[in-house]
């Protein structure tokens, strides 16, 4: 009999169930509107073969259903078991589809729900070779080929352009796990850096998220693209005989969204993600052959995966109430995703041949156990603090007038709900000082607010009165504190005092005075002036673009000048400390080298002498015992002169971009001055100058001698005049370009450096 693969119902009162592992049915993170449960959407890929294996694998008229036929073994005997008829329901089968129809089936809804605040993951999942990353990234060479991660790009940025009512903004990150370790994919970026500190998986009361991954703004479709390049020319893949070029662990590329809607009174703002995995790819190592360093990542791949699917037995499960989502990296940070509150989808890819059967039926059933996971999307909605206060402050001012309207009904038009204004105040000052003088018998209190600011006002008079007193005392006599017996003994031997400290006379004196003389220019300083540059005549032939570019940096570019001289030189001492110290640690690595020589011959000799023991304690003599300690002290040196020089490289590869920055602005000022200065007809003078209409540096392409453009530009402005797949590749064509245009530069230069090595 066939054994048919279907989902169960949802399970109700097991917690495992919802992304986090400790919720509770109808319970809902904060932040989050109440979803409805759904099931995780499971297609199957087959991956194209001209050996398929028409007689063992058939599909559904369906097209949502897959059966698997072995012939029996007929070296069991008479009496045979085994199983040969397996039945898979899915949510479709995709077999000699196109990208644009995988596309539209598996993700576009997911992407779409993502605008609305919805959370989305889709996986790939599969034997390796099986066409994972081609079904996630596609051939990035072809536009056409491109897989549902670019179009998932594509989509956000066009359904941005729809909705002009809010500001969207979206940001990305890409995540590598490799052999049970994070790595950021985008840090090789000269902004973002390596990490000093490991990444970690944080959660917290709003999910699972990743200390220590870059996440990166982006406002267009290009630069999301750059990111995504950036990223792939940085994954580990690896060669065995099921495939070229094998991914050699598993990545999640992030799309966050944040929606704000462009009425102001409109405090509530949604976010989402959309998670896009690439799983590496489950390995026979019969099959594959992999040895060495591919084993040992095999054997990673395999263990995580093995884990994920325990993961996924369990949600699946009924009576399991705890989820091993922490058994390894893979499953801890996509603990949202498994069963959480976002649209799941998972796209299972596997081989049409008869050799690769059984890794097609492993694939099947984890598929079959995938859609047994119940989901609950739940829209993210969150509040804009800022936008609440104003909300707060309109409602604050309407309350205002309901109450002045109030009053005016009950004949109390004379109380106010606003602040006291400066005028008020004052009058209440006044209503206060003539109380105290006896002048007013009574204040007339009209409201809460004015009763405060009379007692307020009470404590200002008093305050005041205190000063003045003190201060007329201050104008009449010395005060010394009683208690401050060295005054009272100066001002008695001066005679001033007697010595019950009554006043004996006054000094006569004269009246003097203290003041502050205005600042003036010192007598013969004569003012600076600044140094003006005089608008050489033009010559009526150019000079030479060496003697023009002396002449440049003396005069108008003498400031861009002194900054690159000054960051060269900074870089130079920098390259010299760096020397040094090099030179220093090796030094230093020599003398352990030796030390370690020493040591171990001191403990050959002992050995050779025989061990003394005391109370179970090995006893050495005083000359190993030294050594030891020399040892540690030039380990420790060893590590701090080791650190200061990776700091000092740190600094001299920002002082190369400042230089690198420096040089490139002092040849485009040079460039732009010397076409305007030289080349740019006479004609054209006069609207150079202030108040022309044309400013410097903004001369018409036409009217100028071209420098030359460079074999790059004038393909990708060809390629962007002739693309086959018309202007929506254009982003897509340009970011591949610069990526390739980087890692080639990076590629030359570290030729150039190793050649200069040799």
């Amino acid at each position: 009999m066939a054994t048919v693969y279907t989902a169960r119902q949802p399970r109700v009162g097991s917690a495992g169930g919802f992304g986090c592992g400790s919720r509770v049915p109808g319970a809902s993170l904060p932040g989050e509107r109440m979803g409805t449960r759904k099931k995780v959407h499971a297609f199957v890929r087959v991956r194209p073969t001209d050996d398929f294996a028409h007689e063992m694998i058939r599909y559904g008229d369906d097209k949502r259903s897959i059966d698997i036929h072995l012939k029996k073994d007929i070296r069991r005997g008479v009496v045979n078991n085994q199983q040969t008829d397996w039945s898979f329901k899915l949510d479709g089968v995709l077999h000699d589809a196109s990208q644009d129809l995988v596309y539209e089936t598996v993700a576009k809804d997911v992407v779409s729900q993502a605008l609305d605040g919805y959370n989305g993951t889709i996986m790939c999942y599969g034997q390796t070779g099986a066409g994972k990353t081609y079904t996630m990234m596609g051939a990035t060479e072809n536009y056409k080929h491109r897989g549902i991660l670019p179009r998932a790009v594509q989509q956000v940025f066009r359904m941005i352009e729809e909705r002009p009512t809010h500001a969207i903004t979206v940001r990305v990150s890409y995540l590598e796990i490799y052999n049970e370790s994070l790595f950021d994919l985008l840090s090789t970026l000269p902004y973002v850096g390596p990490s000093v500190t490991p990444m970690t998986i944080v959660e917290n009361p709003q999910g699972v998220f990743i200390k220590g991954l870059s996440v990166h703004l982006t406002s267009q479709e290009e630069d999301a693209f750059s990111l995504l390049f950036e990223g792939e020319t940085n994954r580990i893949i690896a060669s065995h005989t099921m495939n070229k070029n094998s991914s050699r662990s598993h990545c999640i590329f992030t799309i966050y969204i944040e929606a704000h809607s462009r009425t102001l009174s409109e405090e509530k703002y949604i976010t989402s993600k959309i998670n896009l995995v690439d799983l590496a790819g489950s390995e026979r190592l019969g099959k594959s052959g992999s040895k060495g360093q591919v084993l040992k990542e095999a054997t990673y791949i395999n263990k995580s995966l093995s884990f994920l699917e325990q993961a996924i037995i369990a949600l699946g499960d009924q009576k399991r109430d705890h989820i091993p989502f922490r058994q390894c990296k893979l499953t801890h940070a996509l603990k949202d995703s498994l069963g959480g509150n976002c649209n799941m989808v998972l796209v299972t890819n596997i081989y049409g041949e008869a050799a690769q059967l059984e890794e097609t039926l492993s694939s099947l059933r984890f598929a079959s156990r995938m859609k047994l996971v119940t989901t609950e999307p739940a829209i993210n909605e969150k509040y804009d603090a800022e936008r609440m206060v104003k909300n707060l402050e309109k409602e604050l001012a309407l309350l205002k007038q309901e109450l002045a309207i109030h009053d005016s009904l009950t004949n109390r038009t004379f109380v106010t709900y606003d602040p006291m204004d400066e005028i008020q105040i004052a009058e209440i000052n006044s209503q206060v000082r003539r109380y105290l003088e006896g002048t007013l018998d009574e204040i007339d209190i009209i409201s809460l607010r004015q009763i405060k600011e009379v007692f307020n006002q009470f404590r200002v008079v008093l305050s005041q009165q205190e000063q003045e007193v003190e201060s007329t005392l201050r104008r009449k006599y010395t005060l010394i504190d009683r208690n401050d017996f060295a005054a009272i003994s100066a001002i008695q031997k001066a005679g001033l005092v007697d010595v019950d400290g009554h006043l004996v006379g006054e000094p006569e004196g004269q009246n003097f005075g203290l003041g502050v003389t205005p600042f003036s220019t010192k007598p013969g300083k004569k003012a600076k002036s600044k140094k003006t540059f005089k608008e050489p005549l033009r010559p009526d032939t150019p000079p030479s673009k060496p003697v023009a570019f002396e002449e440049f940096k003396n005069e108008q570019g003498s400031e861009i000048n002194r900054i690159f001289k000054e960051n060269k030189s900074i870089l130079n001492e920098r390259r010299k400390r760096a020397s040094e110290t090099t030179q220093h640690i090796n030094a230093i690595k020599r003398e352990i080298d030796v030390t370690k020589e020493a040591l171990n011959f001191q403990k050959s000799l002992r050995e050779k002498q025989g061990k003394y023991e005391n109370k179970g304690l090995m006893i050495i003599d005083e000359e190993e015992f030294l050594l030891i300690l020399k040892l540690k002290d030039l380990k420790k040196q060893y590590r701090s002169e080791y650190q200061d020089l990776r700091d000092l490289r740190a600094e001299i590869q920002y002082c190369q971009h400042l230089v690198d920055q420096c040089r490139h602005r002092l040849l485009m000022e040079f460039d732009i001055w010397y076409n305007e200065s030289f080349v740019i007809p006479e004609d054209m003078q006069m609207a150079l100058k202030p108040g022309g209409s044309i400013r410097p540096g903004m001369v018409p392409v036409n009217r100028i001698v071209s420098l030359g453009e460079d074999d790059q530009d004038k393909f990708s402005q060809l390629q962007q005049r002739v693309l086959p797949e018309g202007p929506d590749s254009i982003s897509f064509y340009n970011a591949k370009v610069k990526i390739e245009q980087k890692h080639n530069y990076l590629k030359t230069m570290m030729g150039l450096q190793q050649a200069h090595r040799k």
